[in-house]
């Protein structure tokens, strides 16, 4: 998971050294059957704790790419 983690961290802007620690952070918190919504909560809250444009980043890219709407954004079941 945390190269996952990392790849998504750098598509959003941070630099290698900033992706690879938030995929640390996120690997030592994790657990067994975590769900995908509370990692990428976490992810966020990372992105934007270091630079809140790279939160931005990722925001746009999951509401155009990925289309994915506020719901799945806040890790809650699509309607």
């Amino acid at each position: 998971m945390r190269e996952k983690v990392t790849v998504s961290a750098l598509k959003s802007g941070a630099p290698p050294e900033e992706a690879r620690a938030i995929g640390e952070a996120i690997e030592r918190v994790a657990y067994d059957g975590m769900p995908a919504g509370e990692i990428r909560r976490r992810v966020l809250e990372q992105l934007h704790d270091r630079n809140p444009e790279w939160e931005e980043n990722w925001l746009m890219y999951d509401r155009a790419v990925k289309k994915r709407g506020a719901a799945a954004l806040a890790g809650l079941p699509a309607r």
